[in-house]
C-alpha cells in the first residue's frame, strides 16, 4: 500500500474524531493569532496606550513561549489529555477576562493567562498529532490541520474587523468561549491515551528563571526610550539582571534531573536547526501579523475589515503551502530541499514588502504577504515534522515543545524588537501614530527588520542536515513508553 493510501486509511479509521478534536482546538489558536491585530486602533481608540500596544502581543507570547517547555515535560511525564484540557481551560477564563478588561494594563494581564491557556493547546494538538500518525500520514492530516489555518485566515481578521468597525472589540475575546468549551469536550470524549507513570521531576527553578529573565529582557527593549532612556542606569540594571538570570537558567539546565529545555536538544544537530528555524518564524510572523494592519489602517486610512483581509493573505498563505508540503516537496526531495525552497520564497515576500512599504498599497501588501506566507508554510511544517520524527514517545512531547517553545519565544522577542523600533520612528517623526507619513515610516521600519530576520534565519536552513522523511520514519517507533490509542 502506498503511502498516501495508507495516510487515507488513517484518516478515516477510528482516529478520524480525535483529528477533529485537535482541528477546534488548533481553530482556537489559528483565530487569536490574526483577529486582534485589526482591532489594535479600534482598542487604543477605547482604552488607550499606544505605546503600550505591543504587550498585548509580547506578554501572550512570552507566557506562551515559556509555559511551552512545562507543559511539554509533563506531557511526556502524565500524558497529552490532561494538558490539553488544562490549556483550553485556561484559555477559556484567559478569554473571559480579556472581554472584560477595562483598561490596557488590564488587558495585557487578562493575556498573559490567554498565552498560559496557549501554550499548552499548541504544542499539545502536533504531540498528538505525531503520536497517532506516521510520517507519511502525517503530510495528509496537516492538510486537515492546514485547513483550520486557512479557514481562521479569513474568519480572524473579518471578524476582528467587523467588531472593530462596530465598536464591539471586546466580543474578538467573547468569541473564543464556543469554542473552548467545544474544543474541550470533543477532548474528552473522543481521545483516550495510555501513559507508562514514572516518578515525576517537574524544573520549577527552570521555569522561573526563564520567565523572569525573558520578562525583564522584554521589558528593557519595550520600554527603553519611553518609561527611561536607553543607557540610564535603570535601562542598564533591567538588562543585566535579565542576562544575569539567563546565564543562571543555563547552569540550572545542567543541573536539573528534567530539564524543562534539554540542553541535549541543541547537540543534536537535525534538532537544534529546526529550534532556530521556528525562533525566525516566530519573529517574522509577528512582524507582519501586528503591523501590517496596523500599517494600512493609519498609512492609507483604509477599514479594519480590508487591513485584516490584506493580512489574511499571509495566514492563507501558510495552511496552503503546509497541506502540500508532503504530498510534493519533503516526502520526494527530502526536508532540508523543502525548507530552503521556502526560505527563498520568505525572503522574496519580505524583500518585495520592505522596498515598496514607502509606497503604501493593500495589492502590493497582499501579494507580498501571500508570497511570504507560502514560504513559511514550506518552512515552518516540514521542518518540525522532522524534528518529530527523529525521536521517539518519550522525547517527542519535548522536541516538539521546544520547537514550539522558540516559535513563541522569537515571536516574543520580535514583538518587543520591532514595537521598539516602531515607537521610536513614531516619537523621532514628532508626529502621532496615526499621521499617515509616521505610520509609512514605522511600518517600513518593521518590515526592513522582518527582512533582516528572514535572511538570519536562511542560514538555519543551510546548516540543516540532510535527512529523508523515509529514513527519519525508521527512527521514530516508541522508545520507552507506550503510543497513544484511540
Amino acid at each position: 500500500m502506498s503511502p498516501s493510501s495508507r495516510a487515507a486509511v488513517g484518516l478515516r479509521s477510528e482516529r478520524g474524531p480525535i483529528l477533529l478534536a485537535l482541528m477546534v482546538s488548533t481553530g482556537l489558536i489559528a483565530i487569536d493569532a490574526t483577529i486582534l491585530a485589526t482591532a489594535v486602533p479600534s482598542i487604543v481608540r477605547d482604552v488607550g496606550g499606544f505605546a503600550q500596544f505591543p504587550w498585548l502581543f509580547s506578554v501572550y507570547l512570552l507566557a506562551q513561549a515559556v509555559s511551552v517547555p512545562v507543559y511539554a515535560k509533563l506531557a511526556d511525564v502524565v500524558g497529552r489529555k490532561p494538558i490539553m484540557l488544562l490549556g483550553i481551560g485556561l484559555f477559556l477564563v484567559g478569554s473571559v477576562l480579556c472581554g472584560l478588561a477595562w483598561s490596557m494594563p488590564a488587558l495585557i494581564a487578562f493575556r498573559a493567562v490567554q498565552g498560559l491557556g496557549a501554550g499548552a493547546v499548541q504544542p499539545m494538538a502536533i504531540t498528538i498529532a505525531g503520536d497517532i500518525y506516521s510520517v507519511a500520514e502525517r503530510a495528509a492530516a496537516q492538510g486537515y490541520i492546514a485547513s483550520v489555518w486557512a479557514v481562521s485566515s479569513v474568519v480572524g481578521p473579518t471578524l476582528g474587523g467587523v467588531f472593530s468597525q462596530l465598536g464591539l472589540w471586546r466580543w474578538i475575546f467573547l468569541v473564543n468561549v464556543p469554542v473552548c468549551l467545544l474544543a474541550g469536550v470533543l477532548i474528552l470524549r473522543n481521545f483516550r491515551e495510555t501513559v507508562q507513570r514514572r516518578e515525576q521531576h517537574i524544573d520549577y527553578l527552570g521555569a522561573v528563571l526563564l520567565t523572569s529573565g525573558m520578562s525583564l529582557l522584554l521589558l528593557g527593549v519595550l520600554e527603553g526610550g519611553q518609561a527611561w532612556a536607553w543607557g540610564s542606569a535603570v535601562s542598564i540594571a533591567v538588562f543585566a539582571g535579565g542576562a544575569t538570570l539567563l546565564v543562571a537558567f543555563v547552569f540550572a539546565e545542567r543541573r536539573a534531573v528534567e530539564p524543562i529545555l534539554p540542553l541535549w536538544v541543541f547537540s543534536r544537530r537535525l534538532l537544534a536547526t529546526t529550534t532556530f528555524l521556528a525562533l525566525g518564524i516566530g519573529v517574522m510572523l509577528i512582524g507582519l501579523a501586528s503591523y501590517v494592519p496596523t500599517y494600512l489602517e493609519n498609512a492609507l486610512g483604509v477599514s479594519p475589515l480590508v487591513a485584516g483581509l490584506a493580512l489574511a493573505a499571509l495566514t492563507l498563505g501558510w495552511p496552503l503551502a503546509a497541506s502540500v508540503s508532503g504530498r510534493l516537496f519533503y516526502l520526494r526531495l527530502g526536508f532540508r530541499p523543502t525548507v530552503l525552497i521556502g526560505l527563498g520564497l520568505v525572503v522574496a515576500g519580505t524583500g518585495a514588502l520592505a522596498l515598496l512599504a514607502h509606497r503604501p498599497s493593500v495589492a502590493i501588501v497582499a501579494v507580498t504577504c501571500f508570497v511570504t506566507g507560502l514560504g513559511m508554510g514550506l518552512v515552518a511544517t516540514p521542518s518540525l515534522i522532522a524534528a518529530q520524527a527523529s525521536v521517539g514517545w518519550d522525547e517527542r512531547g519535548v522536541a516538539t515543545g521546544t520547537n514550539m517553545f522558540a516559535r513563541s519565544l522569537g515571536s516574543a522577542v520580535g514583538a518587543a524588537v520591532l514595537g521598539a523600533v516602531a515607537n521610536g520612528v513614531v516619537a523621532a517623526s514628532g508626529r502621532p501614530e496615526t499621521d499617515p507619513t509616521a505610520a509609512t515610516a514605522s511600518g517600513a521600519a518593521v518590515f526592513f527588520g522582518v527582512l533582516v530576520a528572514a535572511l538570519l534565519t536562511v542560514v538555519a536552513g543551510l546548516l540543516m542536515p540532510k535527512v529523508r522523511a523515509q529514513v527519519e520514519e525508521k527512527k521514530a517507533e516508541p522508545t520507552g513508553a507506550e503510543t497513544a490509542s484511540a
